[in-house]
């Protein structure tokens, strides 16, 4: 299958600080990812050296097979990039934007763009800069989606946008990329709006790759264990835990691996969520939030 997007030992250093560190991960086209991390994790970095506004201090990215930064021309018609702060000009008119965006893309799809603002509502005599959050959240996607897009590169273009908006910006997504097959990367800390709309994780955090693959796969791969304490370093050698808690009588574990039937009875085991799992690997040393529904242990 055509990869759209690889990292290999990709590295992003500001003078003595480290950005991004030995990152690598394949994402297949026509996949939906899920960019997720904490602040300062290194996402809008990882961005924007896909996207050529950066160039790597070590490693390589490449976007559909090529350098984003030696074949910038190619990469920027290939790439659809909102940015976090939504750039767009607050004094121009929605139409204006849409002049602009045929004016620099040969590709440029204006009956799709204008269909697509006018089936939001937005007003094309609108200037940006009245406009909700939603909507210019909206009107930079469709700037993004007018290029005709191979790859599509969303910086947490959602941050200040209210959750009704936000669902409606997602429905949209999935709408105008399911017909085309357009690979798409969105970074957000928004966990629980991802699990309806993305097929694939790659979550940073420290500037690392901690965790890339399938969702499906991924939530496969973990389970919650809830057992007695005194048996939480039992378990068999090839489950590896990614976070524990121990009370004086209970342990759980976030644990990697399957269990199957060697688990002792004394334990319970159950599935976790795409949060649970972000959660688990983002938490700290210390107590790791408890999933909903976690079972108990008998007393």
């Amino acid at each position: 299958m055509t990869t759209a997007l690889e990292a290999t030992g990709l590295g992003k250093r500001y003078g003595r600080v480290r950005a991004l560190e030995g990152c690598s991960f394949r994402l297949e086209a026509g996949r939906i990812a899920a960019l997720v991390g904490p602040s300062g994790a290194g996402k809008s970095t990882l961005l924007h050296l896909a996207v050529g506004l950066l160039s790597p201090t070590e490693g390589s990215v490449r976007v559909l097979g090529r350098s984003p930064r030696d074949d910038s021309a190619r990469a920027v018609a290939s790439i659809g990039f909102v940015a976090q702060d939504v750039p767009l000009y607050r004094s121009f008119t929605v139409a204006d934007h849409l002049h602009l965006g045929r004016r620099l893309n040969p590709r440029w799809d204006q009956a799709a763009a204008w269909r697509r603002v006018r089936r939001l509502g937005i007003p094309p005599d609108s200037r940006v800069g009245t406009l909700s959050g939603g909507q210019r959240a909206q009107v930079a996607l469709t700037l993004a989606l007018g290029k005709r897009p191979e790859l599509i590169l969303l910086d947490e273009p959602l941050a200040a946008v209210d959750p009704l908006a936000r669902r409606q910006f997602l429905q949209e997504l999935m709408e105008e990329i399911a017909a085309d097959g357009v690979t798409v990367m969105l970074s957000t800390n928004l966990v629980a709006d991802l699990e309806r709309v993305c097929d694939h994780l790659v979550l940073l955090n420290g500037g690392r790759v901690q965790l890339a693959g399938g969702i499906e796969d991924l939530l496969a791969e973990h389970r919650l264990l809830v057992g007695p304490a005194a048996g939480a370093d039992l378990l068999q050698p090839d489950v590896r835990v990614i976070r524990r808690t121990v009370l004086e009588r209970q342990a759980t574990l976030w644990v990697r691996g399957r269990t199957g039937a060697a688990l002792p009875p004394t334990w319970r085991e159950s599935a976790l969520s795409l949060e649970d799992l972000v959660l688990a690997y983002l938490a700290g040393p210390g107590e790791v939030p408890r999933p909903a529904g976690a079972l108990e242990v008998a007393s």
